[in-house]
């Protein structure tokens, strides 16, 4: 299947299913995906099969350059996004420079658009570095993935680079307390002869008990949106989406769906 990659350091605006007008910052290689996760279900393709340079990275002078230049147009137009967004092509946190391109982006947000809110899409597996989950905690939005609360199940439709405890996991989450965000994304189908389904019963009584453990500000329930690497993946219907947001709400917990 096709891959959707951003071809530019920052992208949009977009309207986003979740973030409403949101203005992306890609902080990985404009060619091809970069991640510490390859997961079966991504837009962006399959991790790239090559040795990914570190100075094929945007750097920090060149994201605050054009994030400058891209919020300075905007404030001139006066339509300023409700979300300045690090998302893009991988996982924006392996980026050497990330903790210190989020200062830059609080201080051109405070300057441009006071209004807009910082966040990051992030498969949550770098905050065991400090200075990451502190740059992570002054983001508005720190949105953090959790697909499944079987390290078996995140085996299968994340394959991490790296083994994922997710009992290490919903720890590093809990610390951020009402501020975190966590997204998950259900899907079904087959990968090579195995069965993937995170919304089995089984699945969702675990994930729903990782929530409550968690205690997030919001979640943000969401499916496969657009081509996935394999073509044998299919989308969970709205009606699921909606059941599995009502187990969350009942227990206070604002659930966000986007079909």
């Amino acid at each position: 299947m096709s891959a959707f990659l951003f071809d530019e350091i920052v992208f949009g605006p977009v309207q986003s299913r979740r973030l409403g007008v949101s203005l992306g910052i890609n902080l990985l290689p404009v060619a091809c995906k970069y991640c510490n996760f390859d997961c079966i279900y991504c837009e962006c393709g399959w991790n790239a099969d090559h040795q990914i340079k570190k100075n094929a990275l945007p750097t920090r002078q060149e994201i605050y350059a054009a994030l400058e230049r891209k919020l300075t147009g905007m404030q001139q137009s006066d339509k300023l996004p409700d979300a300045i967004t690090f998302a893009g092509n991988g996982e924006p946190t392996i980026h050497p420079d990330f903790s210190g391109i989020i200062d830059d982006t609080v201080t051109l947000r405070n300057r441009y658009a006071p209004y807009s809110k910082i966040s990051v899409l992030s498969n949550a597996t770098m905050l065991h570095r400090q200075k990451v989950a502190d740059a992570l905690k002054k983001a508005d939005m720190p949105i953090l993935k959790l697909d499944s609360a079987f390290d078996t199940t995140i085996q299968l439709l994340n394959q991490p680079a790296k083994k994922i405890s997710v009992t290490g996991l919903i720890e590093q989450f809990s610390s951020f307390g009402k501020q975190c965000i966590v997204q998950t994304m259900f899907v079904q189908g087959v990968y090579r002869g195995q069965t993937v389904d995170n919304t089995t019963p089984v699945e969702l009584d675990a994930w729903e008990q990782a929530i409550l453990t968690i205690c997030p500000g919001q979640v943000m329930i969401y499916t496969i949106a657009r081509d996935t690497p394999t073509d044998t993946l299919r989308k969970v219907s709205g009606e699921k989406l909606r059941e599995i947001a009502a187990r969350i709400k009942k227990h206070g917990i604002p659930a966000q769906v986007s079909e």
